[in-house]
């Protein structure tokens, strides 16, 4: 497993952060113990987590098996969504977020978190405001880096630029939901962190199981996260995600490949990717996502083409699609 740079920053991360939404959950500690090891052993040394995941118990669990190792792993958590009925428990305000990096350090018993995501952009608050703050909590000690997740290009971009303007601490690292059914990423988020020099780290490779083999166009299983999680309902409701994840079995099947390991090494060949983050329930589908390292695809492959073929390419921002074929005003 050869490491990435982690954006301009100079750290090094495995080419695979394992998410960890399911620690707590759908994984009892014991289930998130042995996942966690596995991962380690498999070269894997970034991890993901949220203050919101598991009510907090994701945090609490991912601290206590990170205590013998803590100078060898990169650990990331967020802040935005609710984490009680509290009215001020929740956004981007200064107020919240030094209440919830404290109660985040004090769950990962860790002095300081390594990658901070602002897991959502906040509407109601001012960019000034949480930027500042999340400086502050920089210069205490309390986060090596800020990152963005969840947010719009042109929200990244008047982040990095107040940050830059301000002399506070930028943005290193954007993590966007990115597979091959969800694909707006690459219009304008991708090209911006390229540009930026920003890591990536794309959650949701395969669709929340979408494009691992159980699903197609008149195929279910009898559990799922598309099943069993409304708000992945809801995400993955078009019965086009359905159809494509038949025929993306197929053509995985007619490669020889698992599904799920096409599918993150599909995520993991686009340029602008640090590290898919994998989430996983069992050791048995993290092995899996670990043979996607297996798989040698590049950018501008013939196979990396033939999956794209599946499904639609976005437009461009401008919506010029013309622009990409030989009937337009000329190029530079």
């Amino acid at each position: 497993m050869t490491n990435r740079f982690l954006g301009r920053t100079g750290v090094r991360v495995s080419p695979l952060c394992l998410g960890t939404m399911s620690f707590g959950n759908e994984a009892d500690a014991k289930t998130s113990a042995e996942l966690f090891h596995r991962a380690r052993e498999g070269g894997i040394n970034v991890f993901d987590t949220a203050d919101v995941y598991s009510g907090g118990a994701s945090e609490r669990i991912l601290g206590g098996l990170i205590a013998e190792c803590r100078d060898q792993v990169v650990i990331a958590s967020k802040a935005y969504f609710p984490t009680s009925e509290d009215c001020n428990a929740r956004g981007l305000s200064r107020y919240h977020l030094v209440r919830a990096v404290e109660a985040s350090l004090k769950r990962l018993g860790t002095e300081c978190i390594d990658i901070y995501y602002l897991h959502r952009h906040d509407d109601a608050t001012s960019a000034e405001e949480t930027w500042r703050a999340v400086d502050d909590l920089v210069r205490a000690g309390k986060i090596l880096y800020p990152a963005i997740s969840n947010f719009s290009a042109w929200q990244g971009m008047k982040a990095a630029s107040l940050c830059a303007s301000n002399g506070w601490a930028k943005p290193v690292c954007f993590q966007p939901m990115y597979n091959l059914a969800k694909r707006q990423a690459e219009v304008e988020i991708l090209p911006m962190c390229e540009s930026e020099g920003l890591g990536v780290m794309p959650y949701s490779p395969t669709g929340g199981g979408l494009l691992t083999g159980k699903y197609g166009a008149s195929l279910r299983p009898e559990s799922g996260r598309l099943l069993d999680n409304t708000m992945y309902g809801v995400r993955y409701a078009d019965p086009r995600h359905y159809q494509l994840a038949g025929d993306f079995t197929a053509l995985a099947t007619r490669h020889g490949y698992e599904p799920a390991a096409l599918a993150i090494a599909w995520v993991a060949a686009h340029p602008a990717v640090t590290a898919p983050i994998v989430g996983t329930r069992s050791v048995a589908h993290l092995e899996v996502a670990l043979r996607s390292l297996e798989i040698e695809m590049a950018f501008d492959s013939e196979l990396y083409r033939e999956i794209s073929a599946l499904s639609a390419t976005p437009p461009p921002a401008t919506d010029r699609n013309e622009e990409t074929s030989t009937h337009n005003f000329g190029a530079r």
